[in-house]
């Protein structure tokens, strides 16, 4: 990826997609229950993009304590699925098959939605510049084609 590209994320899946199944996601990035947030990607290109989607359930172990009698998904795990929708882009390169990327910062996080139980969140996380080991990726997240979520994600891969 060169510093000027423009990486354009297509607005829905192409008809040739790279979709992966849950199994598939497991073979590229080490997240397992209760921490792996997508459950699937619709559509992706190595070190450029990535579109993911979780269905969000009444039965995610975090509305238990958030919120018992007003569930609403924490903001930080719809960052965290933004975050691991990019490592799928990332990690699925040949370069870095096998490596694990660690979340090293977010900027402009912003939320716009709240997500609730039977919520589809769809993620859209596009690498923006990617030098070796440290990346920054742009991730926004989607529920019925409304924002939920934004913000600048750094990783860096060991």
């Amino acid at each position: 990826m060169s510093e000027n590209e423009e990486i354009i994320i297509p607005d829905k899946p192409r008809e040739n997609a790279n979709s992966l199944s849950i199994s598939e996601i497991k073979e590229i990035i080490p997240h397992r229950y209760p921490m792996l947030l997508v459950d699937r990607i619709l559509d992706f290109e190595p070190m450029k993009w990535a579109i993911g989607i979780k269905c969000v359930s009444a039965d995610e172990h975090f509305f238990s304590g958030h919120f018992p009698d007003y569930p609403v998904m924490p903001g930080v795990l719809q960052i965290e699925a933004l975050a691991q929708t990019g490592a799928v882009a990332v990690l699925s390169s040949p370069e870095n098959k096998g490596k694990i990327a660690f979340f090293g910062g977010i900027r402009n996080a912003r939320f716009s939605k709240q997500v609730i139980p039977g919520d589809v969140l769809e993620m859209r996380v596009r690498l923006i510049k990617s030098n070796g080991k440290v990346g920054v990726a742009d991730g926004k997240a989607y529920v019925n084609g409304k924002i939920a979520c934004r913000g600048e994600l750094t990783f860096f891969i060991q």
